[in-house]
This record gives C-alpha cells, sequence and structure tokens, in this order.
C-alpha cells in the first residue's frame, strides 16, 4: 500500500487551477484596447478565447496543424475572437502583446502559499499545455513558487493526451 510518503513530487494544471485567467486576460484586453482606441466587452472576449481552447488543441490531435504550441495557438484564436466581439482594430503588434496576456495573470490569493507549503516536502511542478517559456513566465509574474515545469511542448501532446501523464511520470 503506497502512502504519501511514496509521494516526490506534486504536479499542478496552472490555468485556473493556480491563475485566474479570465480576470486577467479581461483586464489585458482592456489595457491594450485602451491604448489601442479598441472597446468591446472584454470578460466575453475572454470567455470567448478560453471557448477556443480545446478545439484549437482537438486541430493539433486530428493533424490538421502539425505540432503548434499553446502560444501559437492562442494568437491564431485571437484573430477569430476580435472579429466574433468586434474588437478587430488591434494591429500585429497589439495582437501580440495580447497573445502574451497569457505570461501575465494574477495567482488565486492561496495558490503560492498553499505551493510554497507543499514544497517544504515535495518537488512541485507545472504540468500544463502552456508551452514552456509561457510557463517560465507566467510563474514568474504571478510568483508561483513551482521547482520544475513540465509541458505539453514536452511531450508534443496536449493533455488529457495520457502521453502527457505518462511522460509526467516517468
Amino acid at each position: 500500500m503506497q502512502t504519501t510518503r511514496d509521494l516526490h513530487a506534486l504536479t499542478f494544471d496552472v490555468f485556473g487551477t493556480c491563475v485566474d485567467w479570465r480576470s486577467g486576460i479581461a483586464a489585458e484586453a482592456r489595457r491594450l484596447g485602451s491604448l489601442a482606441g479598441v472597446r468591446a466587452d472584454w470578460e466575453r472576449l475572454a470567455d470567448a478565447w478560453r471557448a477556443l481552447y480545446m478545439p484549437s488543441m482537438d486541430r493539433v490531435r486530428r493533424g490538421e496543424l502539425p505540432w503548434t504550441n499553446f502560444d501559437r495557438l492562442h494568437r491564431v484564436s485571437l484573430d477569430q475572437v476580435l472579429r466574433e466581439t468586434g474588437a478587430e482594430g488591434f494591429d500585429d503588434a497589439g495582437r501580440e502583446e495580447l497573445t502574451s496576456a497569457w505570461e501575465r495573470l494574477p495567482a488565486w490569493p492561496d495558490a503560492a502559499p498553499g505551493l510554497a507549503r507543499l514544497a517544504q516536502r515535495f518537488t512541485v511542478t507545472t504540468l500544463s499545455n502552456g508551452n514552456r517559456s509561457q510557463q517560465a513566465a507566467l510563474i514568474r509574474f504571478a510568483g508561483l513558487p513551482f521547482q520544475r515545469l513540465m509541458s505539453a511542448e514536452d511531450f508534443r501532446h496536449y493533455k488529457p493526451d495520457p502521453e502527457v501523464y505518462l511522460g509526467a511520470a516517468r
């Protein structure tokens, strides 16, 4: 019988689990929209963008797209979201900056203290669909005390594909 004494590392999802993607994306879109003179329902934009999360990854899974990291999937789906929400006034540089908003999301208030407490006993690591550079920037921004990063990018599969979990266990 296994006990917690047998555990050495804990993996965590990041988006939604450790950080508040919805308010963070809406706030960054509002800020960047203000700079670009674009007005929109920023919460609706955040929700619509996140709604394309699974369909984007499914395109990679079905082979419609080659392996594509999460930043690029977000960037491609952003154009669709901007059209659908009437917020197309962003130029290319603004769209790239908005895509990088996924690196600037606020941590939930209990995330950093909880992870720090767990890190006293275990190695705490991400296990995210976000790419490695995106995760590194995000955990710095959010002040999350992860000791290691694991990404779908490492396995060239997206969660919930078993290759991600089997790779993490190895």
